[in-house]
């Protein structure tokens, strides 16, 4: 808070003010108010003593030496009572009765006068009969020029103390000034003392006047004090009391000046009493000591310095991030405030003004009725006292009346504790949401519309996100699939597929999400369901795509068609009979295929155990004519006869296809057609076709894996190919995902690696890691070899021992085939 807020005199401020002054501990100021009080009532023991031997005429009361010394003076006895009577309850501190205030400011005055009135006597020579107006002096014979008159000094220390006393009752009265005639008062009194220990008769009175008493100047020392200490909180005792650097300081300073001079020079008299030494040697003793004190109290205060310093640099490194702090808060949109816990406002943003209509210096400083509409502002409060109770952050949100009228807030409220963890300030963050709860509530209505319109639907309907996990299901899922909708949310589409076709119709999903532009979509061919019940159904799934801000959602409708596979099963049951004995015979016609040498291979092919000799496996190398060169790879999923059959069907087929010039995804929509004719059946396959001419093969791939190209001084790296479905995913009579082929540039030498998954697959690792290592494997083998046949064979040998771990133990089929491609000049010529 700046010193113009302080400055403006709006409520609350003097609390917030205290951040300016000095530290203090509370036990501390009430143990030096507790020390003023008891020095008060000492020094009115002592003047009391003195008024007693007036009193009872006791000479030893009167004077420390009776007829030597001067006596206490009954008016100066009289003075101090009264003096020490009036600074007790000022040094009590502050709410006193008035009646005792009233009393000691009497008091006071009465000293003042007496004082007073005795300089005047001294100045115009004459009596006013006020010296004996209480007793005769009968010790007018001890240094006495007046009977009954108290000593100059002891007068002008009696009328500055009744004038501080009277200074520091008045609370508003600045305290450095009653403080300033309390050093005044003590100084008269140290002044007697000082004479009396180094025995210098001039500092007891001035001339021919009467002097002070010895016993007088303790109690003025005291009374000194207690004025000096009286508000210890304030003005100059502050500087010396506080709790801060500025404390320690000042009173390791004040100690040592009011103690170290004083045993110096008694030092140095005592040693010229005793003849050690003469008057200059003493001077030079007392200044070398001077010198050495301070000398040693240096060290100390440079300590506290260097503190002091620190301090300071911490307290501009905080007014900085008070400063960023409030740059932070005005460039927020929320309103953001702090307030004490009374309740006042200690910074607030520009948000907050604008909010408000008030500036920021008629804010600061006061509390939520004074700033905003009472029912607002009663309702702020008692959520600040609701927060601080609960002892936690609080967040809600609510509707508040404004002059604009109903508004949505975010309100956020949070305690700010100090080291202890005791709460300190409220902070508070109010966002205006009117918009976004419009927002949130036109959503829901959307949703609740969109809702209507999926329960509308005839079919079981599934909404999936772009990984294929369901997010929405209609009510019809449990009429078709025997599940609640609830139980479905989470879970994987692929899923509701039987364990033995889940994989090829999670593929088919999969692709579907992967397109740029997914285009709506039937499919009823070898797509099964699963029940609840663990029963299996063939199924009809329309898919479609549902654009959204953050992804792209697949909406699937299932339709149960068991009757109607019933009814065509019925009808092509000898049909199939008929076409898989056709597929069995077909495997026997399968031959070798050819050795080129103007493209040198080796290949590899490992039977699963479970079905040794026949597998779904295979893979051609077709002459095309010139430099080119057809290469197909493929796997049937599944294994043994069935899977033997389809695939010399398909190798006879792509042979035949790519014979005929077909293009790469000619080919292989030509293949799916021909696979979509078959009984549930996947395969994966890729076709390249090498030109060795242009240096370039053209590719296209239905779901097989990436082609490894060893490219000459090269590191290993795939074949960039767009992936398409497996065969047989699509629907055989149109309308299905469409094979995209693509042409690269393959330097000569290069050698292509072609396998199926069987090398790559194994359980409990990632497919991934698996071509990776295949990959790395063959760039150690063939780097700067030549890609001759015999190198080939090493290198698939190397290959299959490195990934194939256990053959025996190995279920499943593995083909490999590694490719030499020379260049058009490399290449031989005899076809």
């Amino acid at each position: 808070m700046t010193r113009q807020q302080h400055a403006s005199g709006l409520p609350g401020v003097q609390g917030a003010e205290r951040t300016d002054r000095l530290p203090f501990h509370p036990p501390a100021l009430a143990t030096v108010r507790t020390a003023a009080t008891v020095m008060a009532l000492l020094a009115a023991v002592a003047g009391l003593v003195g008024l007693t031997g007036w009193i009872l005429d006791i000479a030893a009361l009167k004077s420390v030496l009776p007829g030597v010394a001067v006596s206490m003076k009954a008016n100066s006895a009289v003075a101090v009572v009264a003096l020490g009577v009036s600074l007790t309850p000022v040094a009590s501190g502050p709410g006193r009765n008035p009646w005792i205030t009233a009393v000691a400011r009497a008091a006071a005055t009465l000293a003042l006068l007496l004082g007073a009135l005795t300089l005047a006597e001294y100045a115009t020579g004459t009596g006013f009969g006020i010296d004996e107006l209480l007793f005769q002096d009968d010790t007018a014979s001890v240094q006495t020029e007046a009977p009954g008159r108290m000593a100059p000094n002891t007068a002008v220390a009696v009328t500055l103390a009744g004038a501080a006393s009277l200074c520091a009752s008045a609370r508003r009265l600045p305290a450095w000034i009653s403080q300033a005639l309390g050093l005044v008062v003590g100084a008269f009194g140290m002044l007697r003392i000082y004479g009396a220990a180094y025995e210098v008769p001039e500092l007891e009175r001035f001339s021919a006047y009467t002097g002070m008493a010895l016993h007088i100047a303790p109690a003025l020392v005291l009374l000194g004090a207690a004025v000096f200490l009286a508000r210890p909180d304030e003005g100059l005792t502050g500087l010396v009391m506080n709790a801060g650097t500025t404390g320690a300081l000042g009173r390791r300073l004040l100690v040592i000046a009011v103690v170290v001079p004083p045993l110096l020079g008694w030092a140095v008299l005592e040693g010229e009493n005793a003849g050690l030494f003469g008057v200059r040697l003493g001077i030079a003793l007392l200044v070398w000591g001077h010198v050495a004190a301070l000398t040693v109290v240096i060290f100390p205060v440079l300590a506290v310095g260097r503190r002091i310093e620190v301090a300071h640099a911490r307290l501009e490194w905080q007014v900085r991030q008070n400063r960023l702090l409030q740059a932070f808060m005005d460039h927020t949109p929320a309103l953001v405030f702090i307030k004490d816990l009374e309740g006042r406002f200690l910074a607030v943003n520009t948000r907050f003004e604008e909010s408000l209509g008030l500036t920021r210096d008629r804010v600061l400083g006061r509390r939520d009725l004074d700033v905003m509409p009472a029912g607002l502002g009663r309702h702020a409060r008692d959520a600040d006292l609701a927060m601080l109770a609960r002892g936690e952050p609080v967040q809600r949100e609510e509707q508040l009346t404004l002059s604009g009228g109903p508004q949505q807030f975010l309100t956020t409220l949070f305690a700010l504790n100090d080291a202890s963890g005791t709460p300190y300030a409220v902070c508070g963050v109010v966002t205006d949401i009117t918009e976004r709860v419009a927002a949130q509530r036109e959503v829901q209505r959307s949703h609740r519309r969109f809702r209507a319109l999926l329960e509308s639907a005839p079919d079981a309907t599934l909404i999936t996100d772009g990984s294929g996990t369901i997010v929405m299901a209609n009510t019809q899922v449990e009429r078709v699939f025997g599940r609640p909708p609830g139980d479905l949310v989470g879970t994987r589409a692929a899923d509701l597929a039987p364990e033995a076709t889940r994989r090829r119709q999670g593929a088919l999903l999969d692709a579907y999400l992967r397109r740029r532009d997914p285009q709506p979509a039937v499919v009823d061919r070898n797509l099964h369901g699963l029940r609840g019940d663990g029963s299996t159904f063939p199924v009809e799934v329309s898919v479609s795509s549902l654009q959204t801000e953050r992804e792209t959602l697949a909406v699937l409708s299932v339709r149960d068609i068991t009757e109607r596979r019933r009814t065509e099963a019925a009808r092509a049951e000898r049909y199939e009979q008929q076409r898989h004995i056709a597929y069995t015979l077909q495997h026997s016609l399968m031959g070798e295929p050819p050795a080129l040498a103007y493209l040198p291979s080796a290949h590899r092919y490992l039977a699963s155990v479970q079905d040794p000799g026949v597998g779904g496996d295979w893979f051609d190398i077709i002459p095309l004519g010139g430099h080119r060169t057809g290469v197909i790879i493929g796997d049937v999923m599944g294994r043994g006869l069935e899977a033997a059959a389809v695939m010399g069907q398909l190798r006879a087929a792509s042979h035949a296809l790519a014979r005929t010039g077909a293009t790469p995804s000619g080919l292989m929509t030509s293949l799916d057609a021909f696979v979509g004719d078959l009984a549930d059946q996947l395969v994966t396959c890729l076709y390249l076709i090498v030109d060795q001419d242009t240096s370039e093969v053209a590719v296209c791939s239905a779901g097989h894996l990436p082609v490894i190209v060893l490219p000459p001084g090269g590191p290993p790296g795939r074949l960039g190919t767009p992936v398409g479905v497996p065969l047989g995913v699509n629907d055989p009579g149109g309308g299905g995902l469409p094979f995209e082929e693509t042409t690269v540039p393959l330097p000569p030498d290069s050698v292509l690696v072609l396998y199926t998954d069987g090398l790559v697959e194994q359980p409990g690792t990632d497919i991934e890691a698996r071509i990776d290592v295949l990959a790395r494997t063959a760039g150690a083998t063939l780097r700067g070899a030549r890609a001759d046949p015999p190198t080939l064979d090493r290198a698939a040998d190397r290959l299959i021992s490195t990934l194939i771990t256990a053959p025996d133990d190995h279920d499943d089929d593995v083909t490999l085939l590694l490719l030499g491609v020379p260049g058009p000049h490399g290449a031989d010529d005899d076809r």
